[in-house]
């Protein structure tokens, strides 16, 4: 991996491991990667990268899907989620206790429990986060990219 590709997430952070990928990231790697920012699409193309995929975001694009708010561009992974999971390399981030405990209880007023699951995920694992989201991005617990 490029070091200034390493260096952007990690700073000196030596337990650095990688990047979680936010959904929208995760869906526009796949169909649109255009709308990723260019660091960010660097990382996601560099075979060399950790990539993580919280398990939140497989709820999050179902929820989407069938309350009708899933662009219907993305329904092609909602019909072949694990393929296309596979396909981009990403390694599964499943939730565990002290991830949901801290997303309920951190003091942050982003109200989005998608979002919160994702910022306790990367602040627990050392991970880095790849969103366009600016209420993200702005989080003092984690280091984002775009």
């Amino acid at each position: 991996m490029g070091d200034e590709i390493m260096l952007a997430a990690s700073g000196t952070d030596s337990d650095f491991k990688g990047y979680l990928l936010d959904t929208h990231a995760f869906l526009w790697a796949l169909k649109n990667p255009k709308r990723l920012g260019e660091l960010a699409r660097r990382i996601i193309e560099n075979a060399d990268t950790r990539l993580y995929l919280s398990s939140i975001s497989a709820f999050e694009i179902m929820n989407k899907q069938r309350v009708g708010k899933l662009d219907p561009s993305y329904e092609s992974v909602v019909e072949n989620y694990t393929q296309y999971a596979r396909r981009l390399g990403v390694d599964d981030l499943p939730l565990t206790l002290a991830h949901t405990y801290l997303a309920g209880s951190m003091g942050w007023e982003h109200k989005d429990p998608f979002d919160r699951l994702i910022v306790a995920q990367a602040s627990l694992e050392n991970l880095a986060i790849i969103t366009d989201d600016a209420q993200i991005q702005v989080h003092p617990w984690i280091d984002t990219i775009w």
